[in-house]
């Protein structure tokens, strides 16, 4: 059913709204499998990061990441890492992923900018 009112909204909103910026990045929209452009985002994620990916939608999250969530006051989507079981940090917003107009690229780009793949240095 989820899908379904997605797909609705996408379809209804004004053209300069996005319903899901996470969606646009990884699936294109209103595509049910990840594009091209992505799979080779998250490779070079996990290859320069060193980081394990995973994609939950807010109702796969567990109680710990929900709770963080809502005493932060994010909105969905957002990029969420998980610090060995002591805590969470925010490295990308909803608004800050809105940004990124649906590149996948342009995600890994800005992960390097903030100095969260190896070998890149934040930008300050």
């Amino acid at each position: 059913m989820g899908k379904l009112s997605y797909g609705y909204r996408k379809l209804t909103c004004s053209k300069d709204k996005t319903i899901c910026a996470a969606c646009d990045i990884t699936h294109g929209g209103l595509h049910l499998d990840e594009t091209a452009e992505w799979k080779k985002a998250k490779s070079e994620i996990v290859s320069q990061g060193g980081v394990q990916i995973k994609q939950l939608h807010r109702d796969e999250m567990d109680k710990e990441m929900k709770q963080y969530v809502e005493t932060n006051k994010l909105s969905y989507p957002a990029v969420i890492s998980s610090k060995d079981g002591q805590g969470y940090d925010v490295i990308m917003d909803s608004e800050e992923l809105g940004s990124l107009g649906g590149s996948a690229q342009q995600f890994v780009q800005r992960l390097q900018e903030k100095g969260v793949l190896s070998g890149s240095t934040p930008s300050l």
